[in-house]
């Protein structure tokens, strides 16, 4: 079906807009459609529900930060459908290219066909999973599988772009509700016997909510992804209207959110109905779900359930692959020769649609495990583009240095020192700027004989000596300062107080955040004690002090 979808909406690809962006014509219905369907792919689906099995609560506490980071998306889904049509901007790396300039959009792009390579990947080791489930008795294996998955992708990609990307979305849409999430649940409770008798065999570590370091970092990569989400962007830019953009991204995440404790369920529900033995064979908890329907359901509701889970993993794969295809062509080799006809384009988003679902193919011939291959691609572009691509949206004093120096560096603040230059972009500082105060800041900081080495490789005294020395060089209005006294040896700290005093009489206004009331005292007029966040007295320094210092002693 998915193929054949693909063959006949390709007579609707007249141009690249119409490959890239479906002619910008899509509805609020059919975005929804396609955004969820997106969203809960194989990874989002199998690998989250492997999740689920192996680490119960875990797989809702990563899933609710993408849910609320999709719902703010949506709520600024207008304003790029907006930018879009008014610019003619195609995608994110199209407006870094008219906010920043060439280098940005050629930067963005590599890491956008990386990361998509990668969560195609995803996709394609899902897949084969249940290709492997399906075939094993008959030789078919996980490698042929995922040479299968491949093959699929490229068809309909390559052959009707955007346009058979949402239509097979909308299809697979309806197979994964009625197939997927509403019948293996459903099926699963009568095989048990009811909901009491699954809450009574539930076991509590399952259904206790945590958190650890991995948990946390799996949170903060899925809330900024969904800032720089290169596929959610295509959605908006190919919606007919603002509202369209708004209304279906909204619609789409709202339908996810529903899905969210349907897939933790199924994760779990499978420990006591699937045996472990039966699960072993397959090498990895990502295919408890498709065990399960195996397990529980009757021959022709299987076939059903199967593919109801093969079309929301084609439906991700396509939509990460239709990007990865646009970043190549449109975003990298247009910029290196802009005069290339449309029809040469085409031909080449083709030629690319073949060639990176092999990449792809790689990745999931090495790392067998869909929500391992997701996180590693996410985490990598979260960092990179997540806040850059706000900032290109809605903030107008964003500088080129500082959004390079944001997606290569994530640096605290400045890029680093090497080949004797300091780049404090982030702080919109411009190259001639810092190169002319480049040895004041070095000497300032003490840091002469690291000159050479990456500030990744830094202590955190050593980058707080490098951030103040950068900082202070700017002559600011206001000046925000937090214990960075609690640093160096007595004579740097004089130093850093001697720069202060120096631009406190130049009318710098100082915010300074410190535990210690002395020196609170020798540089601040006025001082606001908080504890907790709550504001316990403001007033002249030393009174403000004294009164902490007594109840520090009664205590």
């Amino acid at each position: 079906s998915m193929v054949l979808i693909g063959v006949v909406v390709v007579k609707k690809v007249q141009s690249m807009d119409d490959y890239y962006l479906g002619g910008r014509s899509f509805g609020p219905l059919v975005l929804m459609a396609t955004v969820c369907a997106t969203i809960i792919g194989g990874s989002g689906l199998m690998g989250r529900a492997g999740v689920a099995y192996s680490s119960g609560f875990k797989a809702i506490m990563t899933a609710l930060p993408y849910l609320l980071g999709m719902f703010i998306f949506s709520g600024f889904a207008g304003r790029i459908s907006a930018v879009g049509t008014t610019f003619h901007v195609t995608s994110i790396p199209d407006l870094f290219e008219q906010r920043f300039g060439k280098t940005t959009k050629v930067i963005l792009g590599c890491l956008i066909a990386f990361t998509m390579m990668g969560t195609v990947a995803s996709q394609v080791t899902a897949t084969a999973t249940i290709i492997n489930m399906l075939g094993n008795e008959i030789g078919i294996s996980y490698e042929m599988g995922a040479l299968i998955a491949c093959v699929v992708f490229i068809v309909y990609t390559a052959t009707s772009g955007l346009f058979g990307v949402i239509y097979t979305d909308v299809f697979q849409f309806v197979m994964l509700i009625l197939f997927v999430y509403i019948l293996i649940p459903s099926a699963s409770l009568v095989k048990l016997g009811g909901l009491s008798a699954f809450l009574e065999g539930l076991a509590p570590e399952l259904a206790k909510p945590y958190l650890d370091g991995g948990i946390v970092g799996d949170i903060i990569t899925y809330f900024v992804f969904t800032l720089a989400g290169a596929e959610m962007w295509q959605r908006a830019f190919a919606a007919k209207s603002q509202k369209a953009a708004k209304e279906g991204l909204f619609l789409g995440t709202l339908a996810y959110g529903l899905t969210i404790p349907l897939v933790w369920f199924m994760g779990v529900v499978a420990h006591q109905l699937v045996p472990a033995e039966k699960l072993a064979p397959y090498g990895s908890t990502d295919a408890v779900v498709p065990a399960l329907a195996i397990e529980i359901l009757p021959v022709g509701l299987t076939g059903l359930a199967l593919a109801g889970i093969l079309s929301v993993i084609m439906s991700t794969a396509d939509s990460y692959l239709i990007v990865s295809v646009q970043t190549c062509v449109h975003d990298i080799y247009k910029v290196f020769n802009p005069n290339i006809s449309e029809k040469k384009e085409l031909r080449l988003t083709r030629v690319f649609a073949v060639i990176l679902p092999l990449g792809a193919l790689v990745i999931a011939l090495y790392i067998k495990n869909a929500y391992s291959i997701l996180m590693f691609a996410w985490s990598f572009y979260a960092a990179a583009a997540g806040l850059p691509a706000f900032a290109a949206l809605y903030w107008k004093k964003a500088t080129k240095a500082g959004i390079i120096a944001g997606m290569l560096t994530q640096e605290e603040g400045f890029d680093k020192i090497n080949s004797e230059k300091v780049v404090g972009a982030v702080m919109g500082m411009d190259r001639a700027f810092m190169n002319q105060h480049f040895d004041e800041i070095v000497e300032f900081s003490e840091l002469q004989e690291f000159v050479d080495v990456p500030v990744k490789n830094y202590s955190s005294g050593m980058i707080s000596r490098l951030g103040f020395a950068i900082a202070t060089v700017v002559r600011a209005d206001i000046l925000v300062v937090d214990e960075i006294l609690a640093v160096g040896d007595f004579k740097f700290q004089e130093k850093c107080k001697a720069k202060m005093r120096e631009l406190l009489e130049g009318g710098t206004t100082l915010l300074f955040v410190s535990h210690n009331g002395d020196q609170v005292k020798e540089l601040c007029s006025r001082a606001i004690w908080l504890n907790h966040g709550v504001v316990m007295e403001d007033g002249p320094a030393d009174v403000v002090y004294d009164k902490y210092a007594a109840m520090m002693e009664q205590s």
